[in-house]
Order: C-alpha cells, then structure tokens, then sequence
C-alpha cells in the first residue's frame, strides 16, 4: 500500500514537472519571440522604399534653414513675427523704390523728427516739474554684431575657396554651370536695381519655403520627374559637345 502510494505521488510530481516545464516553455518561447521580433530588422518589402526629396535633402526644411529663430521667420511659426518683418521690409521697398525716398534724407528726417519731440518735451518737463526730464540712453550691445560679422566672414570665405576650387581647372562641368549661373543673375540684375532684386529675394525666402513644406508630397515627386528629364537631357549634352572638348592640354599641365 504505501509503495502504491510512492508511486502515485511520484507520478502526480512528474505530471507536475510536465506542466511547470511546459508553462515555462511556452514563456521563454514567447519573450523570445518577442526578443526576436524586437531585434529582427524588418523585412525588405516592410521597408517603406527612399522617398525623392528636392535637392536630396534629408532633414525637414525648418532643420535645412538652420532650426533656429530665422527659420521660424521664414517658414511663419510666429505670424506675427513674419507677417511684420515682411511688412517692414515692404514698406521700405515702398518708401525707397516707388516713392523715391533716399535713406540718408530718410535718416536725417527721423533724427530731426526724434530731436525736436525730446527737445519739446524736456522745456515743457522742466517747466512744470522744475526738474529735466531723464531721457534714457540707448545702447546697442556688441555681441549681436560680432556674432554676424562672424557668420558673414566665414560665409565669404567659404565662398572664395568655393570660388577658388572652380578656378583651378579640376571640374569642367561645374565652372561652366557656374558661369550659366552667374550670366542669368547678370540678366536678372539688369532688369533691376538692389533694392528691389533684395526685396523679390525676401518675398521669395517668405513664401517658397512655407508653400513647399505644406505641399512637399506633392511637389516632390513632379520635381524627381524634372531632375530625371535634366539628367537625360545633361547626357546627351556631355555625349555631343563636353566629351568632344580636347582634354590634353589638362592631362599634360597635371603631370608637370
């Protein structure tokens, strides 16, 4: 009897084994399927393919123009903000361009203007309370105009080597579409002065940039139809005209 009992307990233990194996087997089974899932790549046709982006950008456009407060002007995060810089801008476009304004007479009326208010204010001031007024006093800090000194004189710079490296005779193509650049900007220059060429150019920066970013998806995939077109059309150009240009007056010069 008592062996009887023995073996029936040794087999509700075994029974027991089984079912704690089994339970633990399907947990580890399953965190490992997770495990896997989670550090299984995902499969080539689950991976969305590499969408065009216009000039091969790969960040957002508020991230191309710097992140910072000009690309927040420029792509209208505060309206107010924009919409005033480009209303001060238009104005003195107005003033300069269409009314014939000149900024030094311009200067010298706001100065006149400022001192005959402060002048008049401070007689009348000092006749009634018997004390001059305190006029504040105005100070421009320095580290505004450092830091733009700055980024211009790298900008420039950065130009010149940029500059320098087409001079130097290495790529062909690249000085050519240079000099395209540079005649259709001379035409466009002639067409009109600084100002008003300055002016299209900060309409332009606040209304291209915040269409593109809205219309991006749209845009987009019309621009990779163009680039593919330009791409066809530049072979056959460097196939019956660049490839024809004698190159070995180049080749001789490099091995002097």
């Amino acid at each position: 009897m008592a062996e009887h009992t023995e073996s029936a307990d040794s087999k509700v233990e075994s029974v027991i084994d089984r079912i704690s194996e089994k339970i633990h087997g399907h947990d580890s089974s399953s965190s490992s399927d997770s495990e896997s899932e989670a550090v299984k790549p995902e499969s080539p046709s689950s991976v969305k393919a590499k969408i065009f982006r216009l000039f091969g950008r790969e960040k957002p456009v508020h991230q191309v123009f710097g992140g910072g407060k000009p690309a927040d002007v420029i792509l209208w995060r505060n309206k107010k903000i924009s919409a005033s810089f480009l209303v001060g801008v238009t104005g003195a476009w107005v003033f300069f361009e269409l009314l014939e304004y000149h900024l030094l007479t311009l200067v010298c009326h706001i100065l006149i203007a400022a001192l005959a208010v402060l002048f008049l204010w401070s007689r009348v001031h000092t006749v009634i309370n018997k004390t001059s007024p305190r006029i504040p006093q105005v100070y421009i800090p320095e580290d505004p105009f450092l830091q733009v000194v700055s980024a211009l004189t790298i900008e420039i710079n950065r130009g010149f080597a940029v500059l320098r490296d087409i001079a130097s005779g290495r790529d062909l193509k690249k000085f050519l579409v240079v000099i395209a650049g540079l005649w259709v900007l001379s035409i466009v220059g002639s067409w009109a002065n600084f100002l008003t060429l300055f002016y299209i150019v900060v309409v332009l920066l606040h209304t291209v940039p915040v269409l593109y970013e809205k219309y991006e998806d749209k845009v987009d995939p019309f621009a990779e139809k163009a680039f593919i077109e330009i791409k066809k059309q530049h072979a056959v150009f460097d196939a019956k005209v660049l490839s024809k240009i004698p190159k070995g007056l180049l080749n001789y010069k490099k091995k002097d």
